[in-house]
């Protein structure tokens, strides 16, 4: 039965972006997010590949506020560093993470942001339910010690290696071990080209993941979506993204996923490859998506 004209507003509706540039200062990232045709940002308030000390002063995060709202955006993140592992059995690498990621906390509720996205990390231990616990406690710690509105998200994961979090039954044991008093301080970010890699076929039946999702952790908690494609074929654990419509998952997928009503308003952004025109790359794969959702809306 085809759909009338507000159900396809209804789900083209949630917030749309990508993860751009802080290059010039933080404040420029709303306006390269509008002209690429979003109106929901991604960024790294650090390097994401060191250990920096990054510092945003009060007038810095204060033009950002002024901007995003300017430009319209509705949905804002942040991306926390490669290098952190909450969950970690090695004692200076945790002692490092721990202060790094306190900072990224801080600097997202100084920005005002939504949302700051962090990978459950790797049981370098061996002990994956010890590193869930341990990761879980080191987030709530952070949360307790700093002010603001910024909700953390565990990030879906591949598989690769020993990182956590690649099934649904263990992000929902990640949430679990988040006390109870500072669970609505912590939800999931939804990375498709991992889901996907992972092993749930969202190829096939983008419906039936988010009804394994729902039955295991609850689709009230899934608060973003990362969207990639992947290069990586199913279950295949491997983490490399693609541009909407060129990986194994396919731009129809995307539509039906998106035009799921059960996860209508849930924002997105997106991290597919920039090539050499970063701009036109966001600007093609957000319309690609949007195309999808539609004619998925349509159908």
């Amino acid at each position: 039965m085809k759909h009338g004209q507000d159900e396809v507003a209804t789900a083209v509706s949630a917030p749309l972006g990508s993860h751009v540039s802080t290059s010039g200062g933080v404040g420029r990232a709303p306006v390269r997010a509008r002209e690429a045709g979003g109106d929901a940002l991604q960024i790294f308030t650090s390097p994401p590949q060191r250990w920096a000390t990054t510092t945003i002063s009060d007038d810095e995060a204060l033009e950002f506020r002024r901007s995003a709202g300017a430009e319209g955006i509705r949905a804002t993140v942040a991306h926390d560093s490669y290098l952190i592992n909450l969950a970690t059995d090695r004692e200076e690498l945790l002692g490092r993470s721990v202060d790094a990621f306190r900072a990224e906390l801080e600097r997202a509720r100084l920005l005002d942001l939504d949302y700051l996205v962090t990978h459950p990390g790797n049981a370098t231990g061996g002990d994956r339910p010890a590193a869930l616990r341990q990761n879980a406690r080191a987030v709530a710690d952070a949360i307790r010690r700093t002010e603001g509105r910024t909700i953390v998200l565990f990030e879906t994961t591949a598989g690769t290696g020993t990182a956590l979090g690649w099934r649904f039954d263990e992000l929902a044991a990640l949430l679990e071990e988040v006390p109870a008093g500072l669970s609505s301080q912590v939800g999931i970010c939804f990375d498709t080209a991992h889901v996907f890699a992972a092993g749930y076929d969202l190829r096939a039946d983008p419906a039936a993941v988010l009804d394994e999702f729902d039955r295991f952790i609850g689709l009230e908690r899934l608060l973003l979506f990362h969207l990639n494609d992947s290069v990586g074929e199913l279950a295949s654990r491997r983490d490399r993204h693609a541009n909407i419509g060129d990986g194994r998952i396919g731009s129809q997928a995307f539509g039906a996923l998106l035009a799921d009503e059960r996860v209508a308003g849930v924002p997105g952004v997106l991290e597919t490859p920039k090539g050499d025109d970063p701009l036109e790359s966001d600007r093609r794969n957000l319309a690609t998506l949007r195309d999808s959702i539609r004619a998925a809306a349509l159908r």
